[in-house]
């Protein structure tokens, strides 16, 4: 892989990276599709997304949320958490309840089918973790946490 050479100019000012390989936006890219990639063969099988397993977590941690904060808390626009939580719906994985106090809310609650498919998921989410933590140590995965939750957060 290529070092981390910048373009120089006359002042010593870099301008960019000199090659592809060192571009940082590059490998976070290409790790994002091989983590993405196992993960849909993972779950392949349950036939879930990304999305729609947070959600189904976060509501099995939340009963009650609102769809609004839902979208909120998993950083969705207002349209993808609705679209995600009606297909949820249609597969009766959970439920919507208009909230008592402000009845343009809905809040979201698990069926017993959204509980079942939740642990499937994570049996399979155990699966994948073991694959993506089996490349660093426990070290590098502690650090590699912290330093990606500063991209994130």
């Amino acid at each position: 892989m290529a070092q981390s050479a910048l373009i120089e100019s006359k002042d010593g000012a870099g301008h960019g990276p000199a090659s592809l390989d060192s571009v940082l936006g590059f490998h976070i890219r290409l790790a994002h599709g091989a983590v993405y990639r196992h993960f849909t063969e993972t779950f392949a099988t349950l036939g879930l997304t990304q999305k729609q397993v947070s959600t189904l977590w976060l509501v099995a941690e939340m009963p009650g949320i609102a769809q609004s904060e839902l979208g909120n808390r998993l950083r969705m626009d207002r349209a993808t958490a609705m679209s995600i939580v009606s297909r949820m719906q249609e597969r009766d994985y959970l439920w919507r309840e208009r909230c008592p106090s402000d009845g343009r809310k809905q809040l979201l609650h698990l069926t017993d089918a959204g509980k079942k498919a939740l642990e499937e998921a994570k049996a399979c989410i155990k699966e994948h973790e073991r694959w993506l933590k089996s490349r660093f140590t426990s070290d590098e995965v502690k650090k590699l946490v912290e330093m990606l939750a500063r991209i994130h957060e």
